[in-house]
């Protein structure tokens, strides 16, 4: 007998021998039956949960391909989030509000997910405008991997002055007199901007594991079950790992992850694959938490920089004899890997490596992924086939389109990434955001950006050659991303067999209007045959969540990705307009003085240029 039967449903399942149904029965964590409503509900017993979903949309579970959920969540309660406010004068307001409830020492962080392209203003906030909402407490915005705005408080707090020098790649900006104006700028390296965030208080663990319960719930939220986390810089293994292997171990993992591990050492790459393949077999874990291999950075001199802003970096004449390495080792041992490429130029370097390790040590079958690939060219998507690769894509573009289109032109923008081309040439293909820093990790901006080829902005970058289908962007929200941690044969379709992960939307994603798409969330997510998420009707089916710890933090007062539906606008506003402070007068957070007298140690706070993933 069925444990759950959902029913009365539109179903897309992407299962192209049976493409819709009205019913879905699940049992024991996958489905055990899908079609018309007579044929499901025969799998009824008397303990089964029998849920109506009122004519609504039920897809399989969405499943990013490429994003930080680790490290996310180790951060999330701490983050204003501005993803998807419409004006800077309601993120201003909410900044305003947030500080009235931040206690000192604590910071008021805005860490990416935004751009200024997405307001009505167009534009940042000025240093004044910041300095004006918070005179004593430190505020930290940061945006996309281009700047930050600091405060002055914030400057106070990190020790930066007239002789703090300008690290590698990047420029504090100084006023007449030499003194720190608050701006911050990668040129191209953001170094200077997760240096700088590093210096903020942190969470003690037993909070840590509340924020990464509810920045999962928040991914339920929008219809995400799956995820691929990219390791990032700053996140070592094990030790930035015992937060999630906890989750794990005492059943609290509302969405299935795969994770790769990130160098964290320039230098010392092949110390560190080395030490993990003795530590760890290729896709080691289960079907809620598993080892996915090597990357998102096998070497630093490989990794190129995303800012369209700024001119494309040569990579270091010398990267080959180490990637090769790392390589052969990864390939010697079955890992799975993936490398971080933005330009052409550097996909085919990396590229002449691989081919070359392939001939002493075929890949044979062996899952290894190209992430970004905005600018890469038909020779190179040919030779990804060829290796038997696939290719991460994201929606970084609907943030830095406006960028790439003032550097490149409009010619060169309509093909990136050159998605269509992948995949007519066979080529697998997964969608992701790269969240939470460069981009929003909300899936329906990504969805809408591949459906309508539009920044937030509104520019229109792309042709009808290199649009998708609403269908189209779904599969590869979902069956397409599950190749990239090798279960294609369990995720991403709604069959009997696979696994009961899916979601009930709030809106049709089929039917609504493009930019309805941007404010679609679930209403009712399953994760493994478990409601992990209700909203609306179905907000009881959900188990409880503890609250947003501290009790200062925005996510209790805000929650995360700021929609457009009337509750979550109205609670808001409430937030930002009419509420009091909440605060004790105490802080929860661990504090961490910044070193900056130790400006070499300061610099090296994350490890080179592990800032930019």
């Amino acid at each position: 007998m069925a444990d759950l039967i959902v029913h009365n449903a539109r179903i897309t399942t992407l299962e192209p021998r049976q493409p819709v149904a009205s019913a879905i029965a699940v049992a024991n964590g996958v489905v055990v039956a899908v079609g018309d409503e007579a044929a499901v509900m025969e799998k009824a017993g008397s303990t089964t949960r029998i849920v109506d979903a009122q004519g609504r949309r039920l897809i399989p579970g969405l499943n990013d391909s490429h994003t930080h959920l680790i490290r996310g969540g180790l951060n999330y309660n701490l983050e204003l989030r501005w993803d998807g406010v419409r004006s800077l004068a309601d993120a201003m307001a909410m900044l305003k509000a947030q500080v009235a409830r931040t206690p000192a020492p604590q910071w008021v962080r805005v860490i990416g997910g935004f751009t200024e392209h997405q307001f009505v203003e167009k534009r940042l906030p000025t240093l004044e405008e910041i300095n004006a909402a918070a005179p004593e407490t430190p505020v930290f915005i940061m945006r996309l991997y281009d700047r930050a705005l600091l405060n002055r408080a914030a400057l106070r707090a990190v020790g930066y002055g007239k002789d703090t020098p300008n690290p590698p790649g990047g420029e504090i900006q100084r006023d007449k007199a030499g003194n720190p104006t608050g701006l911050l700028l990668a040129k191209p390296n953001a170094m200077i901007l997760y240096a700088t965030l590093a210096a903020g208080p942190k969470l003690p663990p037993e909070y840590q594991i509340n924020s990464t319960r509810h920045f999962m719930r928040e991914l339920n939220r929008l219809g995400i079950t799956s995820v691929i986390d990219a390791g990032g810089g700053g996140q070592n293994y094990p030790d930035d790992y015992a937060i999630i292997r906890k989750l794990h171990a005492d059943g609290e993992l509302t969405v299935r992850i795969a994770y790769n591990l990130f160098t964290q050492n320039q230098g010392g790459e092949l110390a560190d694959f080395e030490r993990w393949t003795q530590m760890l077999s290729a896709r080691e874990g289960d079907d809620m938490l598993r080892h996915n291999g090597a990357g998102e950075m096998l070497v630093f001199s490989a990794a190129d920089f995303e800012l369209f802003g700024e001119p494309r970096p040569e990579l270091p004449a010398g990267l080959e004899p180490g990637l090769e390495q790392v390589v052969r080792l990864l390939a010697e041992h079955r890992w799975p890997f993936r490398i971080h490429a933005t330009y052409d130029e550097s996909i085919s370097r990396i590229l002449d490596v691989y081919e070359k390790v392939d001939r002493d040590v075929p890949f044979d079958g062996l899952h290894w992924i190209v992430d970004h690939a905005e600018t890469i060219s038909d020779r190179n998507i040919d030779r990804v086939r060829a290796l038997g690769g696939g290719i991460a894509v994201q929606h970084r573009m609907v943030y830095q389109g406006e960028e790439f289109v003032e550097r490149y032109g409009a010619r060169a923008a309509r093909h990136t990434p050159p998605i269509r081309r992948m995949l007519d040439a066979g080529v697998p293909v997964g969608a992701g955001t790269d969240a939470t820093r460069v981009a929003s990790y909300n899936p329906w901006v990504a969805l809408y950006w591949l459906s309508t080829g539009r920044t937030l902005g509104g520019l229109q970058l792309y042709r009808d050659d290199n649009r998708l289908e609403r269908e189209q962007a779904l599969r590869l929200w979902t069956h397409g991303s599950a190749w990239f941690s090798t279960e294609q044969a369990h995720k991403g379709v709604l069959a009997v067999g696979r696994f009961a992960d899916f979601s009930v939307l709030s809106a049709d994603f089929f039917a609504v209007p493009d930019e309805a798409i941007l404010d679609i969330t679930s209403v009712l997510t399953v994760v493994a045959g478990k409601v992990v998420h209700g909203d609306g009707d179905y907000a009881a089916l959900a188990p409880a969540l503890p609250a947003p710890m501290p009790d200062w933090s925005p996510v209790r007062h805000f929650g995360g990705y700021q929609g457009a539906t009337l509750a979550q606008a109205s609670a808001a506003f409430a937030a930002a307009h009419g509420a009091g402070c909440s605060v004790h007068g105490h802080g929860h957070a661990a504090h961490h003085a910044a070193p900056t007298g130790d400006h070499q140690g300061f610099w090296g706070a994350l490890g080179c240029s592990c800032f930019a993933f």
